[in-house]
């Protein structure tokens, strides 16, 4: 986060999940450090106890590269894996072209990087609970908020990522490790619910937050949230309830979209008034190669957006943009979705009208001369220490307000609502860049919302789950691989099934 220090807290950095190591235990007191026994003391030590938890959103390199933005879009119709070869980055293209088994593929980063989020959440909230008398109750309670929304982020990544995982609400000791069995998703969800229910229902957390408490969890992006867990659960008896929650924010005054689409995408539109909720990143920590796969030192790690590396044009020289890795090439299919869209420019770039221009780089794996836009490194935010390739800066907008109006659009004309103000809500994103208003009603009105998530959100890590959640995949991504009924989820990591004590965790249908 940019405005907090979280090295100030390296110690918590230590606590690996334990899902994700062995079974032998060093146990050896660290000398000169502050043990987590005798931790937790004061409002401040507590505090910085939460950033850690915050810390787990940036992670991006766990057990190899595995950025949820950018597997996402490898895995939808937006994008391709990418980089320099098919052997570059075995995993991301295995989700691409749904060639995952139980030992290739991102799952075990997003595993690690989930269950480490829930465990220093569920470790917070219990030191929060066993925190002395004198700590004001206001702040106990407003890290109590952040915490449970936390743990509810990093669950509704699991649950959507996995389907079937432990449910885990406490700190786990010893063997408890090893013998969690999964929960049904529906539990999983009733959870997350009410994590985020008790932190809407607590007064201290703010409406808004000052500029050196920007990171920080808000009641809009909590009850953005809750909406956007409701909606996907798709039962449609609960479409108006989603609806709800999403006009809350709506009707807040707090937001409204940016009048012009393209300066959401630069440094100076982070945490603008689109802004729902963002994952902050900095190049205030430079860092080293040791830092990516979660085996250095913890003073290696850095605080950069690893995404913003992998999408740039690999080896590139000429204006604007600072060389990347290749990684995401856009799909001709998107191109096409697009071509006539005033968003086109500022969503992908054309490498071939670069080239005409005299710019040039290295065509590497499923090129098809696109790529991602919105986070493309820029010349003028490179870092000037470090390893520059892992310093980007650049804020990941995990919740935009037009993202918020879509799914209220979609999730009124889907509960039988007032479609026109549905319509209302799709076409004040329309309005933003120029288009024409849309005048259908019933499914027309929904696939046109559809649509336009597409063309709004593309390149954001949306729409595989879109696709997902609203019965499209097979059609979509069957082209691609995908198989109904076996790639909505990852196979469960062999690894974890491993470690486990036998019969504990079982494999997701088809792997």
């Amino acid at each position: 986060m940019k405005s907090i220090n979280i090295y100030r807290v390296a110690w918590l950095l230590l606590l690996l999940i334990p899902v994700s190591c062995g079974r032998d235990w060093l146990e050896v007191k660290p000398r000169g450090t502050r043990l987590e026994t005798n931790f937790y003391q004061t409002e401040e030590e507590l505090f910085q106890g939460l950033v850690a938890v915050y810390d787990v959103l940036q992670w991006g390199g766990t057990n190899g590269w595995t950025m949820m933005l950018g597997l996402l879009n490898a895995a939808s119709d937006d994008c391709f894996a990418g980089g320099s070869d098919a052997s570059d980055q075995p995993s991301w293209v295995a989700w691409d072209q749904f060639t995952l088994t139980p030992t290739l593929g991102p799952q075990e980063g997003l595993w690690i990087r989930g269950f480490a989020g829930v465990y220093r959440a569920n470790l917070i909230l219990q030191k929060i609970d066993e925190a002395p008398a004198d700590i004001p109750e206001s702040s106990k309670n407003r890290f109590r908020a952040e915490a449970k929304f936390l743990r509810a982020w990093f669950y509704f990544d699991l649950v959507r990522l996995f389907g079937n995982v432990p449910l885990i609400t406490k700190p786990l000791g010893g063997d408890e490790f090893f013998n969690q069995t999964q929960a049904k998703p529906a539990e999983i969800y009733a959870q997350i619910e009410q994590d985020l229910r008790d932190a809407i229902n607590t007064f201290e957390l703010p409406e808004t937050v000052s500029p050196d408490e920007l990171g920080r969890v808000t009641k809009g992006a909590t009850k953005a949230l809750l909406g956007k867990v409701i909606l996907y659960q798709n039962d449609e008896s609960r479409m108006l309830e989603a609806a709800d929650w999403f006009e809350q924010v709506i009707n807040s005054g707090l937001y409204h979209l940016m009048p012009n689409f393209a300066d959401i995408w630069k440094e100076s539109g982070e945490w603008g008034p689109e802004s729902v909720f963002e994952i902050q990143h900095s190049d205030n920590r430079p860092g080293d190669w040791g830092c990516c796969f979660a085996t250095g030192p913890v003073n290696s790690s850095t605080e950069g957006n690893y995404n913003v590396q992998f999408f740039g044009m690999r080896d590139y020289q000429g204006p604007i943009y600072a060389p990347g890795w290749s990684f995401c090439p856009v799909t001709p299919d998107l191109v096409d979705a697009m071509k006539n869209d005033p968003r086109f420019v500022h969503t992908i770039i054309d490498g071939q009208a670069l080239k005409d221009q005299g710019a040039t780089y290295t065509e590497g794996y499923q090129n098809t001369d696109y790529f991602i836009r919105k986070y493309a490194p820029l010349q003028e935010n490179q870092a000037t220490d470090g390893v520059v390739a892992l310093e980007w800066n650049n804020n990941e907008r995990a919740i935009r307000f037009a993202d918020v109006l879509l799914m209220a659009a979609e999730a009124i004309v889907r509960g039988g609502g007032d479609e026109a103000k549905a319509r209302q809500y799709l076409n004040q994103v329309r309005a933003r860049v120029g288009l024409q208003p849309v005048t259908s009603s019933g499914q027309d009105l929904l696939e046109a919302i559809y649509r336009e998530r597409r063309l709004e959100l593309a390149t954001e890590g949306h729409r595989f789950f879109d696709l997902v959640r609203t019965g499209r995949a097979a059609e979509v991504l069957g082209p691609y691989g995908y198989v109904e009924g076996k790639h909505q989820w990852l196979p469960i990591p062999q690894r974890e099934i491993d470690l486990a004590d036998p019969g504990t965790l079982v494999q997701n249908p088809g792997y």
